[in-house]
């Protein structure tokens, strides 16, 4: 039976990059190489801008130095994802997701854990994290992206 979970997080500034990476479970995959498990299932990310496109902790790292100082620099929803499902399953569901609430205007990272739960099955779960700036289609540098948005200077 699928257990419902949902959280939704506010990231404030310094928070993104290493949020992103914890995620992402960097720190892990250079440590156990591979020598042994985690429970990262899949991770990607889209949209993001010219200066952060092969890169997303580029990206949020930019957000946390350029971001205002009361600003958020990600959003985060934290959603269970059904044990009945496989990987393949998981991973679709999750971009159908993505497409129909972030849509390709939004910079965003994803992963998907799937740790073994207190019960000892699966726990499968996404990470999702996005910022809330548009892509508008101008180029802008990383200072200039986290700028609130002027019209006479866009």
């Amino acid at each position: 039976m699928a257990i419902a979970r949902l959280s939704v997080k506010v990231g404030k500034a310094g928070k993104a990059a290493p949020h992103a990476e914890y995620i992402d479970r960097d720190e892990e995959k250079k440590l156990k190489q591979e020598q042994a498990e985690t429970d990262l299932e899949h991770s990607a990310y889209g949209n993001m801008p010219k200066w952060a496109e092969h890169n997303p902790i580029t990206f949020w790292q930019a957000a946390d130095l350029y971001e205002r100082k009361n600003g958020s620099t990600y959003r985060e929803y934290e959603i269970a994802l059904p044990r009945e499902m496989n990987a393949e399953q998981r991973l679709e569901l999750v971009e159908d997701f993505i497409q129909s609430e972030i849509g390709s205007k939004y910079p965003y990272q994803f992963a998907i854990h799937n740790p073994k739960a207190m019960d000892g099955k699966d726990q499968p779960h996404v990470h999702l994290m996005f910022n809330e700036r548009l892509q508008d289609g101008i180029e802008r540098d990383p200072e200039q992206y986290f700028k609130r948005y002027n019209s006479k200077n866009p």
